[in-house]
């Protein structure tokens, strides 16, 4: 049976990155799409930002712990190989190191992933290592935190000034510091996450954080061209599958209105 990668194995990933293979990852909401990607990533992430494409809403703010639960146990079980995190959703985490506590070890409880992520830096160095400290491996996030869009007045790029690179820099070794076994890095300028990935001794995996990173990660919806509302500068399209849908749909209602769906092969008749 295939073994799936563990957090002692994405660590050691990161020496892996010195030979050229960065990590790949995607974020990933269903059990269909789990099954196809399965043996292509290292890591999937159900992210909170199911909330948008998913569930049509203009942020993840909405996005509840059951809804994490829901769609983390489609994509657990219906893959084998790669490394499965979970997000914790706002307002799930951010009052107290307990609070975090129960509700990672509730979403690890019921649908058995291996790892939670949360966002937030120096201010949540505690939260981190309580949880570490309790047998709950935490990925980190920080740069552009969707769940702070409302104080941060949109999805904006992180990192531009001196003062603020120096921030996202600090905010990286205190979340190392305190346990972390990876840290996502959104939408700061490249020459930050360099310096950020070269001072890290755990994985880096980058979002619109440049080519320097130990790995990437996308959204799976937006690489296929299944969410066409909002396109970021870092995302790249392999597929345009909205399309593909579009026209498949439309010549199933084309033959539907002229009669030539069903057609002889897709009706069942009586046995003689």
């Amino acid at each position: 049976m295939e073994k799936r990668l563990s957090v002692r194995d994405i660590r050691k990933l990161k020496s892996t990155v010195l030979d050229n293979e960065p990590i790949v990852s995607l974020v990933c909401y269903t059990a269909q799409l789990a099954r196809l990607i399965n043996d292509l990533v290292d890591i999937i992430l159900v992210g909170d930002s199911m909330g948008m494409t998913i569930y049509g809403h203009e942020n993840t703010l909405s996005v509840t712990t059951q809804m994490m639960i829901n769609h983390g146990k489609a994509v657990v079980s219906s893959t084998s190989r790669p490394h499965i995190v979970i997000d914790l959703p706002f307002s799930s985490y951010e009052e107290s190191p307990e609070k975090a506590f129960r509700t990672a070890s509730k979403i690890m409880k019921f649908t058995g992933a291996q790892s939670v992520k949360l966002e937030g830096g120096e201010e949540f160095a505690e939260t981190i290592h309580f949880l570490s400290q309790r047998g709950i491996p935490v990925m980190g996030h920080i740069g552009l935190m969707p769940q702070r869009i409302q104080t941060l007045g949109g999805f904006i790029t992180q990192g531009k000034t001196k003062e603020a690179a120096e921030q996202v820099i600090k905010d990286a070794k205190a979340i190392v510091d305190a346990g972390v076994f990876s840290t996502v890095i959104e939408a700061v300028p490249e020459e930050t996450s360099k310096i950020v990935t070269r001072n890290s001794p755990i994985p880096t995996i980058g979002i619109g954080a440049g080519r320097t990173c130990d790995g990437q990660i996308l959204v799976a919806h937006d690489i296929l061209g299944l969410f066409g509302d909002f396109t970021p500068k870092f995302v790249k399209k392999y597929a345009e599958l909205d399309k593909n849908i579009s026209e498949a749909v439309a010549e199933y209602a084309r033959e539907v209105k002229e009669k030539k769906f069903p057609g002889i092969n897709n009706v069942f008749k009586s046995s003689k």
